[in-house]
């Protein structure tokens, strides 16, 4: 991918596959340090993308095609892992037992049924911190905002963007980025 990415010039990257495929173009330009000055257009290939879904990008191939090739890039909140990885749309883990917190906020003392984290959509302080309590008959979802997740656990699998990490942790973060991503999603 490097020798594409060093022939863009000022043209935008356009990304047609999965969410995992966006995350891991995403991971390169900031590993090449190109997130900055690369805007970055996606085409779904799954019409159940948590990236299109969180960010309002059509699922439809013709239409997601021309918003990424003629669209404006809006500058939208990446949010990075403390394993070196990033996350574009969702990440999750559970069930899981522990302490984790968003930003000075307790958000699990327990245990959980999930926890899903995303980018914050209105672009607040960074990332969305869902923690999911599965009853019987009912489900409750508390949400909160913040820069930074982190949390203490029992060793749980966690997910980003589809892909699961090589081994159950028993420790986690995920935080809000210095620099933007510039994601095509603007009017045409």
């Amino acid at each position: 991918m490097d020798p594409v990415v060093a022939e863009l010039g000022d043209a935008r990257l356009v990304v047609h596959g999965t969410d995992a495929d966006l995350n891991a173009v995403v991971l390169r330009l900031l590993r090449t340090e190109r997130l900055a000055d690369t805007p970055v257009g996606y085409v779904p290939s799954d019409p159940a993308s948590e990236v299109a879904r969180l960010w309002g990008l059509p699922t439809d191939p013709g239409r997601a095609l021309d918003l990424a090739l003629s669209g404006d890039p809006d500058r939208v909140s990446l949010v990075r892992n403390d394993v070196g990885g990033v996350l574009v749309g969702l990440g999750s883990l559970g069930p899981v037992r522990g302490v984790g917190y968003g930003d000075d906020t307790v958000v699990l003392r327990g245990q959980a049924s999930r926890i899903e984290v995303t980018p914050d959509p209105d672009n607040g302080l960074g990332l969305l911190v869902h923690v999911v309590h599965k009853r019987l008959l009912t489900r409750k979802v508390r949400t909160t905002s913040a820069r930074a997740f982190q949390l203490g656990c029992l060793p749980v699998q966690v997910e980003s963007d589809g892909v699961a990490h090589p081994r159950p942790m028993g420790k986690w973060t995920w935080y809000r980025h210095t620099e933007d991503l510039r994601l095509v999603r603007g009017v045409q």
